[in-house]
């Protein structure tokens, strides 16, 4: 008899889960339920949906090298009825900034994300002016650059690609918000919606993004993700940046070209990022304070800027360690969790749907081993360090 797999949450997780399933096995039933099927609110949408290998930890490195090949691959994987999706990808690279404080830091990333196959080049001044001379270098040392493999794309294109894609291998998408989760001792029988429909289940898979956590408070469990708002900033500027690369300053302020303008932002200080603000509100005081003040520092014909557009979205923030949590818990045996990326879940969204379908499938990881992103790191206080937070 065929299993029947309920993923709460269509956004790229979720998505992404449905998509590896069906593609594996096409006798798992797969139900997915979506609070808002517009997308008008997810964090897909709503992110500066881009990628990189530039991270400190083996495992990120290596979820978003798998990643990369698949946006590359995109329109043959996710063909549907002779049609290929798009999501125009540009591989501009990310270009980490470091001062003599952060240098060793830089430098030691650098080794590890070459030592696993980023295309990755470590740049000193000389190099940063010769290849970006509009940057002002005067109090840097070092610059990491993706040479290829990193850059950004249309993130609401391709959570629209997975969900066709999974729709057109079979995948059940219900539009409905999830109100409860019905537990007979260590197992969960049924998810129940607000209208009052119930979903028999084999697996439910929690990938609620920024609502994970009410989620998980439906059958008990404690789930340190948080929906924490982010703003992001659409500028013009008369400046002729080229090349232009997604930058990221030592003090976390990045922007990153988008046609003719640049989407800019920062996270707030941790003092100043309460949870669950509303999205319809933006940050303005965090643009005038320190995105705009930062980025004139940085890029000199930055000093005349124009905001054109400006908007927030959710990062559903791990506060363990802005790390995923990803399989299950061991209080219950038929739930798995995919939450709390932090902010990488569109880069990450393929390598943890397809892990995940495996270890639904296979009871392990059969590819990449997430087995370090568990939920046992949590219970346990044993946070991953990530030095790359952005």
């Amino acid at each position: 008899m065929s299993s029947k797999v309920v993923i709460v949450g269509g956004g790229v997780i979720g998505s992404s889960v449905a998509y590896f399933l069906r593609l594996s096995d096409p006798t798992v039933g797969v139900t997915v339920i979506e609070r808002d099927p517009t997308y008008a609110r997810s964090s897909s949408a709503l992110s500066a949906a881009s990628i990189r290998q530039q991270f400190s930890t083996p495992l990120s490195i290596q979820m978003s090298l798998f990643g990369i090949e698949f946006l590359r691959s995109i329109g043959e994987r996710l063909e549907v009825d002779g049609t290929r999706p798009s999501i125009d990808l540009h591989e501009g690279g990310y270009l980490f900034l470091a001062t003599p404080a952060g240098v060793a830091t830089l430098r030691e990333n650098h080794a590890l994300q070459k030592s696993l196959g980023a295309d990755i080049s470590l740049l000193d001044t000389h190099g940063l002016q010769t290849r970006f001379p509009w940057l002002y270098t005067e109090d840097l040392v070092a610059g990491a650059y993706g040479e290829s493999g990193e850059g950004w794309f249309d993130g609401y294109g391709l959570v629209q690609a997975l969900r066709k894609k999974a729709q057109a291998l079979g995948a059940r998408y219900v539009a409905a918000d999830v109100s409860a989760l019905h537990r007979d001792g260590n197992r969960i029988t049924q998810v129940q919606t607000a209208d009052g429909k119930t979903y028999a289940c084999d697996i439910v898979v929690n990938a609620a993004g920024a609502w994970s956590r009410k989620i998980a408070l439906m059958i008990g469990i404690d789930l340190p993700v948080y929906a924490r708002r982010r703003s992001i900033f659409n500028v013009t500027s008369p400046a002729k940046l080229e090349p232009c690369p997604l930058l990221i300053d030592p003090s976390g302020v990045y922007f990153r070209p988008e046609g003719n303008s640049y989407l800019c932002g920062t996270s707030p200080s941790a003092d100043n990022d309460p949870d669950d603000l509303p999205l319809d509100a933006v940050d303005h005081a965090l643009f005038d304070d320190v995105i705009w003040p930062t980025l004139a520092h940085r890029v000199p014909q930055f000093e005349a800027l124009r905001v054109q557009n400006c908007w927030s979205g959710y990062y559903e923030y791990n506060v363990l360690d802005q790390n995923a949590i990803i399989g299950h818990h061991p209080d219950v045996a038929n739930c798995v969790f995919a939450n709390g990326f932090s902010g990488h879940g569109l880069q990450q969204g393929p390598a943890t749907g397809r892990g995940i379908a495996e270890l639904i499938l296979h009871g392990r990881y059969t590819t990449l081993d997430l087995s370090s992103l568990s939920f046992t790191r949590v219970l346990e206080n044993r946070p991953i360090v990530e030095k790359n937070v952005v």
